[in-house]
């Protein structure tokens, strides 16, 4: 059930086995949270499995969020969209007066609609400003970063949050390039990668851009990424009822890695149970008509105390 901008939600089958809910409790309905709504194909499929629950829908996007409403106007006054980052859910939640979730979906990767609009600058396919912003309040654009960040920290961060072995020589052909200009689009940024790279490890990449593993890391700089997916699995026991179960989309190897040993960690004092010893993963006849899918890796727990 796609919505709008041929958007496919990842993995809907597993999503929705998991995320199955019986029914509504005597004293109110059960209720999920989407935590990254998106254009809303997993809502479509959360609430299609479901004749009465709930779903709380959160998306730092507004774009995505006007979409989203048109998407699921079908189940009318069982969708509640709020503008808001999956690290704000507890604040949402409390404010609604809901003390915590019966189902909770958090896929972290970018919608297909950022991901396409070269205005966003997130991708290098097509020229675009350097802003890789998700949510447009945001004050610090990749351009930003990479005018005032120092040499060293700038090579820091392309090796923390893209794993760049190359990271210190696309530092520093960043830093000379902007001595004589500003780094402000896209186009720009690739071809700076794609001169920092050895001719062999740019023959040896079978296919990936010398570029690719830079953005990642602007893109999670810009967006504080690891920083609120902490903040989420802080507050992830306390956001699900006790029977609730959560599912975690994660699209790279900093994110899996994390939520693996917070799920671990869970599992060993007891507060819950893993459904997916290992991250399940798309099949091939999804990744083939859905390119988005192929990094996706989704783990999923119930809470039992």
């Amino acid at each position: 059930m796609p919505g709008q901008s041929g958007h496919l939600p990842v993995m809907p089958e597993l999503v929705t086995e998991f995320l199955a809910l019986g029914p509504n409790a005597a004293d109110g309905p059960r209720h999920l949270l989407d935590a990254t709504v998106g254009l809303g194909g997993h809502a479509q499929c959360l609430l299609s499995q479901s004749d009465d629950s709930v779903l709380i829908g959160l998306d730092v996007d507004k774009g995505n969020l006007a979409l989203a409403d048109e998407n699921l106007q079908a189940f009318g006054d069982r969708v509640i969209l709020r503008k808001a980052n999956f690290a704000d859910a507890r604040g949402v939640l409390d404010a609604l007066g809901v003390a915590g979730v019966d189902g909770l979906l958090a896929d972290l990767g970018i919608s297909s609609s950022q991901l396409d609009d070269p205005a966003r600058g997130l991708s290098f396919t097509a020229d675009g400003p350097l802003d890789m912003r998700l949510d447009a309040s945001l004050t610090i654009t990749a351009a930003d970063l990479l005018a005032e960040t120092p040499e060293k920290h700038l090579a820091d961060l392309i090796y923390t949050w893209g794993e760049e072995r190359y990271s210190r020589r696309i530092a520093s052909a960043i830093v000379a390039a902007r001595q004589s200009e500003a780094i402000e689009r896209t186009s720009q940024l690739a071809e700076l990668c794609v001169r920092a790279y050895p001719r062999a490890a740019r023959a040896s990449r079978r296919g990936v851009h010398p570029a690719t593993r830079t953005f990642q890391a602007l893109r999670i700089a810009v967006n504080d990424e690891m920083g609120r997916l902490e903040t989420l699995l802080r507050q992830l026991p306390d956001l699900l009822n006790v029977g609730g179960r959560a599912c975690l989309i994660s699209f790279h190897s900093l994110e899996d890695r994390r939520l693996k040993h917070a799920f671990a960690d869970w599992a060993r004092c007891g507060s819950a149970r893993l459904l997916t010893k290992k991250p399940q993963v798309p099949e091939p006849v999804e990744t083939a008509r859905n390119r988005r899918a192929r990094s996706a890796k989704l783990r999923c727990l119930e809470r039992i105390a």
